[in-house]
């Protein structure tokens, strides 16, 4: 009997080919085990087909009715399926969702008052995109299937132990041995004694069945090690080994998320969004599979002191956790280390249950004598070995210091060690304390430093840690020392402490720097950083996670309120003003830190002149903030880069660059991110980026149909190719470098001379735009991926077409080669890659696993690795070698556009729409650094009916109102999750909608600023919305492609508008609310009737994306601006293009008449506002603000004011009877009136970066000021 989700599908016989396409949609689910679809044709030959049918109706927990007029004459279907599905739905054992297909009559039928799908209960064949109908209903079953996994344990529960029992060894893996992850576990090369403990859990673990296992004792003691012994020892026995340290404290989804990607071989990511559902899925695997978890380091997250073994705040899901292994059978077991025991533990254990512990002490006398051995020679008498092992109570831990203790200062002498009058020890603590003491300071110096990384460091990296010059001269040989009076792990070049260690350095600089903080003695909080910037990603969030964090809140704790800790930080800020100005510090970022994660508003506050080192200002307001002369090396801040569509890495420099929204390319060094270069030229997105072979050329395409090459080192254009008519999306070198591939928009391909830029040859064939090129190592053939569906392959010295590839059921987005020639890869927005081979054009295999648009495809360098970048915002990870993923790399909070390895193979870069560039270690799947960027364009205006406000919708997330009179902004509505694309003001003037790329609609009262509703059912970015003029009626497009009509007053979808075939920008109502106008990226205007939802024209003519379109008053012209750089006006009767208005250098994103009709307004990328009379299409007018594209433009109702909202974050009102600009209105930026003047630490590019979030560099004297100003 299965333990997924089981779906019983209920259908007549002549729907047969709609049942197969829904499965198609949710074969996704099935391959993942979170679904098993069941319906008669999985009958086995010769068995009883009507107890088949009854076994599964009786036990699925999703029952799907495929209603058609065939289904409702069926007496079977209707009749008997039907009724004991709707009986099972009132007991509530079974969720019953019916599908409407086919039209018929329905209304009156049980199952009438439950949801249906398409939630519109349009009939599936009354779409024009069928596919689109298929997706949306396998999103809702999706979501359904998420409720039910969450009764999961509950059904697990009910089933009888003897079942479970029968079923213990039943799951094995396919080649017998266990798929082992051992994560960071420590090498253990010897192991002494414990051979009782090893039997025991042995016993307790493969025979016993326990569920839930704890290893308790002391620090030292030996339970890590105990646990890989064991775990080594027994893995034969399992389907699944894998061991996780606590160490770091991960919450305990990092922790659930992590074991279901494994037991689930990387096969589940995506359908886990509540830890209810994350420890139901566990539970699930536990059951099906036998498996062996090990978490090490429990007390981890456990309080001590009075509070000992509750969990610490934030961390109490662990004991559902524990629970819930302990409660539900399965065939598994869990085994912990902790130095408390949990409750979950304690409440329940018995000798003989399936809930154990079993308390670890001290070694036998004869062990601590082979741990001394280990270490060196030693001489002493039985009684001497027997008297120092009690004196440490057989710690191992405490027993190797004692060892390097004797080695280096009794020189091996056990006996005069115990003679000269040993220390006595209440506790491991008291033991650390005694041999921390006894260090010289440069020894603590370095201990804290391998505290604060948290990894294994390198000897060139504590001299760059270590603040005094005569301390980094002595690095090497204090290591030396240390050796020989500490245990060190090492690692290659690198060392670290034992987790003890560690554990116990942390703690003990937390305390001392507290305690510096309150009495005012700055010592350890100058020489040491509570994070560091320079660290990757996943080290910096652990050291603000258990060090920034920890001091934060106790010092909170201990002054009582914010105001009082901001007192004290304050005066110690005036403290290093008065004895650190100009010196090498740490404590100036420490302090700034630790304001910022307090969450203290930095205004006024005085760090000039400052050392102010690993700050980390990344997504920080630092407003008002005097940084004067100060030296800010290795702190961050944030950029200036807006989304990025392309990545690349250099093939001998470690240099990455960026390709972004406002058509700059971004250079970077690799390592540690530091910013080198900003290249501009581009006037609209980079779509696309190629290092040349040598790495000293950089070819970059873009939106505007423009090739540039670049040089590398200067940043100088060497060459601008202009040939292709459609935007350029794709650029490649060849192996030699000397040709480069272009595929553009215009659907075709072009191959150019690099050193002359000339046009060799134009690759005719493919029937819709080309989005990517590649060329074959061997440098014969080029690869092309295209909108058509297909791939071609293209001999390079003919341009003839070799081979084309068909397969995808939907654009293609990106191809690569295998270094080795022989596979391709391409990437499609049918989900899946798919690898051919090249030599015959046969689809070798197809990889599903990603739930969005597959954007991006690079192969690592040796060809044994495949990363994938998808709209579903995840990277994934392919081994070649089995066609499987192994690894899904999370954290991007939008679609992923463009990956790209390092040369060596070693890092994956991944620039996505989120405005992040991110850098992964490709063999863990952990983010090594992650660079920011901020850009707030105000992508949306519009008028309240009244004239008095106007409302704006920007990147950061806000809708904004604004007061036209004093340009005051009055509120500022917060609720969307993501870029705020549209606003729209209801007739009445009482509710505003907002469209947001988090794919919701949302309805606001304008006078409390509340939200009243939240309008769900796009499946991707909304792009534009729009009141009908009797304000009943709310329109929205999306990049689902399709439009929908709401109800305002319900928030109930009225109907679903589908044609268009690709995004849908932008939505307008005519003036008798009878007919709504969408433009699209398809190039193409609809017009539809409201009423019925018909299309009622399509008006082509534009060559390029339609980015906006508006209605005259009396609604008889259309107006729609065009990425073709073109204005057009249309007879709505007729469809007829009446003018077409040119003169915009760029494209134009937005257009609105003037309320009297005769003139039109149109924004544009090339930075102006143009107005037009609208009966000639003459150009009145041109208003130009140089520095910032124009994205919206609207009309005050008396057409007395215009206002532009532009990319930079600035928003300009004009007067229409003169068209001056009195007011420029800008959001706030993040470094408004920040003092840079002189500062030290950042390149001119971090710099300028600075000044155009707002900083200010001073030519005079900058006069220090501010709060602790001398």
């Amino acid at each position: 009997m299965n333990e997924n989700l089981e779906i019983f599908c209920c259908y007549a016989r002549e729907d047969q080919p709609h049942l197969l396409k829904l499965r198609t949609h949710l074969k996704l689910l099935e391959r993942e085990g979170i679904l098993n679809i069941w319906h008669d044709m999985d009958i086995a030959p010769g068995a009883e087909w009507e107890e088949e049918i009854n076994k599964h109706l009786n036990n699925a927990h999703i029952i799907l009715l495929l209603i058609s007029s065939d289904f409702m004459a069926s007496d079977y279907c209707y009749g008997k399926e039907m009724k004991r599905a709707m009986e099972r739905h009132e007991r509530k054992e079974a969720c019953v969702i019916p599908i409407l297909l086919r039209p018929g009559i329905w209304q009156d039928a049980p199952f009438a008052k439950l949801q249906i799908l398409p939630k519109n209960a349009r009939p599936v064949t009354d779409w024009r995109s069928r596919d689109q109908a298929w997706s949306a209903i396998a999103q809702e079953i999706h979501q359904a299937a998420k409720e039910q996994l969450k009764k999961l344990p509950t059904v697990l529960s009910q089933r009888s132990q003897y079942e479970i029992n029968n079923t213990r060894h039943s799951a094995q893996s396919q080649d017998g041995i266990a798929r082992c992850d051992w994560g960071e576990a420590p090498d253990v090369p010897v192991f002494f004694g414990r051979a009782k403990e090893l039997l025991s859990l042995g016993q307790w673990i493969t025979k016993d069945h326990c569920r839930l296992v704890a290893l308790v004792g002391i620090g030292g003691v030996g339970k890590t090690d105990l646990s890989l012994k064991l775990a080594q020892d027994i893995q034969g026995r399992f389907d699944y080994v894998i061991w996780r340290r606590l160490l770091d404290a991960p919450t305990v989804s990092e922790i659930l998320v992590d074991l279901i990607k494994f037991l689930s071989n990387q096969q589940e990511v995506h359908m886990l969004d509540t830890v209810s559902e994350q420890i139901s899925r566990l539970l699930y695997h536990l059951h099906q599979h036998r498996c062996l978890v090990i978490l090490d380091n429990v007390e981890t997250i456990l309080q001590s002191g009075k509070h000992i073994g509750q969990y610490s705040p934030g961390y109490e899901e662990y004991g559902r956790l524990f629970d819930g292994i302990a409660k539900y059978p399965h065939q598994s077991c869990l085994l912990l280390t902790s130095r408390v025991k949990v409750t979950e533990i304690a409440r329940v254990e018995s000798k003989t249950g399936i809930v154990r512990s079993l308390e670890i002490r001290g070694l036998h006398y004869l062990n601590a004598k082979k741990i001394f051995a280990e270490i060196g020679s030693f001489s002493g008498s039985k009684e001497d070995w027997y008297q120092l092992n009690s004196l440490y109570n057989g710690n191992p831990l405490a027993l190797k210091l004692a060892a390097h203790h004797i080695k280096e200062v009794f020189f091996g002498s056990t006996s005069e060690f115990l003679r000269e009058g040993k220390p006595v020890f209440s506790d491991l603590e008291n033991l650390l304390d005694w041999h921390f003491d006894r260090l010289s300071d440069m020894h603590k110096e370095i201990m804290y430093w391998f505290a604060i990384n948290r990894e294994p460091t390198s000897l060139s990296q504590l001299k760059e840690d270590v603040l005094l010059l005569t301390n980094k001269e002595q690095c090497a040989s204090t290591l030396q020392s240390l050796q020989r009076l500490i245990p060190l792990e090492k690692s290659a070049r690198s060392f670290t402490l034992q987790p003890v260690l560690i554990e116990y350095m942390t703690q003990r600089f937390i305390e001392h720097v507290m305690a510096e903080i309150r009495n005012g003695k700055i010592n350890l909080f100058n020489s040491h950083t509570l994070l560091k910037t320079s660290a990757p990603t996943y080290v910096r969030n652990i050291q603000s996670r258990l060090i920034l964090k920890v001091v934060s809140e106790r010092l909170l704790e201990i002054y009582g309120n914010r105001e009082k800790l901001e007192g004290r930080l304050t005066h110690i800020l005036s403290l290093l003003r008065e004895d650190f100005r100009f010196t090498p510090s740490y404590a100036g970022g420490n302090l700034l830190n630790l304001l910022c994660y307090s969450k203290i508003d930095l205004r006024g506050y005085d760090f000039s002149s400052l050392s102010v080192w690993q700050a980390y200002l990344q997504g920080i307001n630092a407003q008002e903030v005097n940084f004067a002369y100060a030296d800010l090396s290795n702190s961050v801040f944030t950029d200036t880069f807006g989304s990025i569509a392309s990545v690349a890495l250099s093939p001998h420099e470690s240099l990455l660059a960026a390709g972004t929204a406002a058509g700059e390319i971004r250079l970077w060094q690799s390592v540690r991110g530091l910013p080198l270069q900003v290249i501009q030229g581009h006037t609209d997105w980079v779509c696309t980026l190629a290092f040349s072979p040598d790495g000293k050329t950089l070819a970059s395409g873009s939106d505007d149909k423009v090739i540039r090459l670049w040089e590398v080192s200067s940043g100088r254009c060497l060459h601008t190719l202009q040939d292709h008519s459609g935007s350029v999306w794709s650029v490649a070198f060849s192996p030699d470098g000397k040709t480069l591939a272009s595929g553009s928009y215009d659907q075709t391909i072009r191959l150019w001379e690099v050193s002359s830029g000339r046009c060799l040859n134009i690759l005719q064939g493919h029937t819709n735009p080309i989005r990517s090129v590649a060329f074959n190592p061997d440098g014969k053939t080029l690869a092309s991926g295209s909108y058509d569906q297909t791939v071609r392959l293209w001999e390079i010295s003919s341009g003839r077409c070799l081979n084309t590839l068909q397969g995808h059921t939907n654009p293609i987005r990106s191809v690569a080669f295998n270094p080795d020639g022989k596979t391709l890869a391409s990437g499609s927005e049918d989900q899946t890659v798919r690898l051919w081979e090249v030599s015959s054009g046969q689809c070798l295999n197809t990889l599903q696993g990603h739930i969005n648009v597959v954007l991006s495809v690079a192969f690592s360098p040796d060809g044994k690795i495949l990363a994938s970048g998808s709209k579903d915002r995840t990277v994934r990870l392919w081994d070649m070698s089995s066609a499987r993923y192994f690894n899904t790399l999370q954290g991007h909070a939008s679609s992923v556009w463009s990956v790209a390895f390092s040369p060596d193979g070693k890092t994956l870069a991944s620039g996505s729409y989120d405005q992040m560039v991110r850098l992964w270690e490709v063999s863990s799947g952990r983010c090594l650094n992650t660079l920011q960027g901020y850009t707030n364009p105000v992508r949306s205006v519009a008028f309240s009916p009244d004239g008095k406000a106007f409302a704006s919708g920007s990147d950061d997330q806000m809708v904004r109102l604004w007061e036209v009179s004093s340009g005051r902004c009055l509120n500022t509505l917060q609720g969307h999750t993501n870029t705020v694309s549209s606003v729209n003001f209801a007739p009445d003037g009482r509710v505003i909608a907002s469209g947001s790329y988090d794919q919701t609609v949302r309805l606001w009262e304008v006078s409390s600023g509340q939200c009243l509703n939240i309008l769900q059912g796009h499946v991707d970015l909304v792009r534009s919305v729009a009141f009908s003029p009797d304000g009943k009626i709310l329109a929205s497009g999306s990049e689902d492609r399709i439009v929908r009509l709401w109800e305002v007053s319900s928030g109930r979808c009225l109907n679903t508008l589908q044609g268009h075939n690709h995004w849908v920008l932008s939505v307008a109502f005519s003036p008798d609310g009878k007919t709504l106008a969408s433009g699209s990226y398809d190039r193409t205007v609809r017009l539809w009737e409201v009423s019925s939802g018909k299309c009622l024209s399509i008006l082509q003519g534009h060559t390029s994306t339609v980015w906006s379109v508006s209605f005259s008053l009396d609604g008889k012209i259309l107006a729609s601006g065009s990425n073709d750089q073109t204005v057009r006006l249309w007879e709505v009767s007729s469809g007829q293009c009446l003018n077409t208005l040119q003169g915009h250098a760029n494209p134009v994103r937005s257009v609105a008449f003037s309320p009297d009709g005769k003139t039109l307004a149109s924004g544009s990328y090339d930075q102006t506002v143009r107005l037009w009379e609208v009966n000639n299409g003459r150009c009145l007018n041109t208003l130009q603000d140089y520095g910032h594209w124009v994205l919206a433009v609207a009309f005050s109702p008396d057409g007395k004011t215009l206002i532009s909202g532009r990319f930079g974050g600035v928003i300009n009102v004009w007067e229409t009877q003169t068209y001056l600009c009195p007011d420029v209105l800008r959001i706030d930026r993040p470094y408004d009136l920040m003092n840079i003047t002189q500062v030290k630490g950042l390149t001119k590019v971090q710099k300028d970066t600075l000044g155009f979030l707002g900083a200010i560099e001073y030519k005079n004297d900058y006069g220090e000021g501010g709060k602790n100003a001398n």
